[in-house]
């Protein structure tokens, strides 16, 4: 886009943009003038370096004049968001893909041929709880959250093993903080049993529906203030009682950060105890309902563990001394590292993910190069075959051991999700559901590339974009990735990603560093002192796509939210004239004071935390926040955040869009907006996390010069 059509007044822009008379017009302008935001220095030395802080005011969200400030931004940006003529065309193209009659895959209970199941009405705004007597039988409703209030939101359910009750959580406007209650599913009389603590959520049921296990955090009030974010334990309630006498059963007293869960085995004889602190975890077994102290299988936070117990037999996942998963196989009498045995060696090409029993088989579900293969073992450790997935994308496979009933579940970039019913013997799968919304992909196609990092690393990378993309560097392109926590990024069908595509343009996703899709090193390398290596990664991947002929930067935008918020805001402030647009969605960006603020120290593992000197230099290396650089030209910038997210604060995307504007010089416009009802994942409603993704996809076309395709 040239600077003469970026400093076109708003009116001539958004008539250029309505008749479709150039390719790049644009309606985005830098506002004349952003609501004020004082600069009041506070100076902190830590570790020898001083550092100021100009914002330090905007991290309390109840201070008057934060809310005023914020409300003054969300005026700005919602009047410059809604004249992009653009986003009628979004809502609408939104609502036709997202709006239908649809149901879950269901599951089955051990002790009763009851089916349970999700499922959402094409004119509802939210998913409903149902269950079937038996398969093919009518359903029933059970809860349907349209009938609470619009904020309130379903936060799982879990029914016993006969199916006869249903403890379910009940959160508000996205805070992730539900409250347990029990329903009788014969009368849907909801019994008045309650619970202790916050962000309460049922791990298992007791086998004879007595009661069950849950996990929560302490009630503020009950441990010093703050504190609340963490010392989460397990307790165990039996219904009738008063949640006052429900008796901790799992818990921490020395390192607060650490999370507490217990599963119960199929057969209703074993319990599984979970000690975990992101990267690495402890497990501990013993009897259902047992009181005595829980047998230790594996300790010392040395890597990540998991079990599968089938009768006597347990089956542990790990990536101890294997990057990639191996599983070992013992047994409940001899639980000591020494008597186990290897079951399923490493892989060194594939990462295996989880493994799972049902109708008598084991399925190991793996990742090679970021696309799902499901192999099947029986109990001797021999490989009987693979699944033969529909193609290359994602897949999941679910049932109980005990019963023959196995779903598999499928989708890519260009595959609406499909449920299937698998038969083991014939290799062959069914459809049961498909994707309720006619959808043509056939225009479209993926790609999978690898290209260089700074380092010298090969990243692979998926391309979404028409199959006669021309590569003369005209495509509207939008770069998106996360890079952390050993998450992976694999194919799914996204209808945002489609809409992207049905408006001419392309999506590159890369498979950073610091997440999982090449196992424990490819995780470990994009961590801690090596994040600048996720960021090295996802500016390579901008840089191959111009330098393939893809695009340009004036037609390349980024996108990420959360950890990829993270990753777009050291991108914005690392390589500012790469990109054209950047949508940085609930982001950490003050990576030196981030620990201080909710539940976020739990994230020192991944991160690091300021506090510790050696830490803090890699940490201010790159924190977005303290690298924003007076007198530079930005992008255009839209920062979201919500009022009710459970995980970051907003302060984080308040502190920089008032950086930003201050220190911006006619590139821009940097616009904020702060959900009020929302979570770290957005609104609670169909219709409000329409219009929240309309606004952001609607920012990013506008700035690529991308015309809404002609209405019907």
């Amino acid at each position: 886009m040239s600077s003469k059509t970026r400093s076109m007044p708003w009116v001539l822009g958004l008539l250029l943009a309505v008749v479709g008379g150039a390719s790049h017009g644009t309606v985005l302008q830098r506002p004349g003038t952003y609501p004020a935001a004082p600069r009041i220095p506070v100076a902190d030395t830590l570790h020898g370096t001083v550092i100021v802080d100009d914002y330090r005011w905007l991290e309390d969200g109840a201070d008057p004049r934060v809310v005023a400030w914020t409300e003054a931004q969300n005026r700005l940006s919602r009047a410059a968001l809604d004249a992009l003529p653009q986003r009628p065309y979004l809502v609408r193209r939104f609502n036709e893909l997202w709006r239908y009659d649809d149901e879950s895959v269901p599951y089955e209970i051990v002790d009763s041929d009851r089916l349970f199941y999700a499922s959402k009405a094409r004119d509802a705004e939210k998913w409903v709880f149902c269950t079937r007597a038996r398969a093919g039988a009518p359903g029933e409703v059970l809860i349907d959250p349209n009938t609470w209030d619009a904020e309130d939101e379903l936060a799982g359910a879990v029914p016993t093993r006969d199916g006869r009750r249903l403890a379910f959580g009940r959160a508000r406007g996205g805070n992730e903080n539900p409250v347990l209650r029990v329903m009788e599913i014969a009368t849907r009389r909801i019994l008045p049993d309650s619970v202790q603590g916050r962000k309460q959520y049922v791990n298992a049921w007791l086998p004879d529906g007595s009661g069950f296990y849950y996990s929560a955090n302490p009630a503020a009030g009950t441990v010093p203030a703050g504190e609340e974010y963490y010392w989460h334990a397990v307790y165990l309630h039996r219904l009738g009682t008063p949640a006052s006498a429900d008796r901790k059963v799992f818990w921490d007293d020395q390192v607060r950060e650490n999370y507490h869960g217990i599963d119960v085995s199929e057969d209703g004889r074993t319990e599984v105890l979970y000690r975990s602190h992101f990267d690495f975890n402890e497990l501990f077994f013993r009897p259902v309902g047992s009181e005595a102290p829980p047998t230790p299988l594996a300790t010392g936070f040395d890597a990540q563990y998991g079990a599968l117990v089938i009768g006597e037999r347990i089956f542990i996942t790990t990536n101890a001394g294997a990057p990639r998963y191996r599983v070992y196989v013992t047994d409940t009498a001899h639980p000591e590292r020494t008597a186990w045995r290897v079951f399923i060696p490493e892989d060194p090409d594939a990462r295996l993910s989880y493994l799972t029993g049902i109708g008598g088989y084991l399925y190991a579900v793996y990742e090679e190069h970021a696309l799902t293969a499901i192999r099947i073992y029986d109990l001797e450790g021999r490989r009987l075959h693979d699944v033969t997935l529909p193609g290359l994308g994602s897949a999941g496979v679910s049932g109980l051991w005990s019963k023959p009933t196995c779903w598999v579940s499928f989708t890519s970039y260009t595959h609406p999700p499909t449920i299937y019913h698998y038969d083991v013997d014939a290799d062959r799968l069914t459809v049961v559901h498909e994707f309720p919304v006619k959808i043509d992909a056939s225009p479209f196609t993926t790609d999978q590339v690898e290209y260089a990092s700074r380092d010298g690393t090969r990243v692979t990378m998926f391309l979404l974009h028409r199959k006669d993309v021309r590569r003369d560097g005209t495509s509207p392109a939008l770069l998106t990735g996360y890079g952390g926590f050993d998450a992976s990024m694999r194919p799914h069908f996204s209808t945002t990603y489609f809409t992207w595509l049905e408006a001419g343009g392309m999506i590159a996703i890369p498979n950073l560093r610091g997440g999982g899709e090449y196992g424990r090193d490819w995780h470990e390398a994009g961590k801690r002192e090596k994040k600048q290596n996720v960021f090295d990664d996802f500016l390579a991947a901008g840089e191959w796509l111009i330098r393939e002929g893809y695009t340009e930067p004036e037609r390349l935008a980024i996108l990420g939210g959360s950890n990829g918020g993270l990753l777009v805001g050291a991108a914005l402030t690392q390589r500012p004239e790469l990109f054209r647009a950047v949508v940085c969605q609930v982001p950490l960006l003050d990576m030196v004071r981030y620990h201080k603020f909710g539940l976020a120290n739990i994230w020192a593992e991944e991160y690091g935390n300021a506090d510790d000197p050696a830490q803090f230099r890699y940490l201010y290396a790159y924190s977005p926040y303290h690298h924003v650089v007076d007198g530079r030209r930005y992008p255009a910038v839209l920062l979201t955040a919500s009022e009710n997210d459970a995980r970051v604060n907003p302060l984080h995307a308040r502190k920089m869009a008032a950086r930003l504007q201050a220190a911006d010089t006619g590139g821009g416009p940097i616009l904020l907006q702060v959900h009020p009802v929302s979570g770290h994942g957005g609104g609670t409603t169909i219709s409000t996390r329409i219009q929240q993704t309309a606004d952001a996809w609607a920012f990013l076309m506008d700035a690529l010069g991308m015309a809404a395709p002609l209405l019907d």
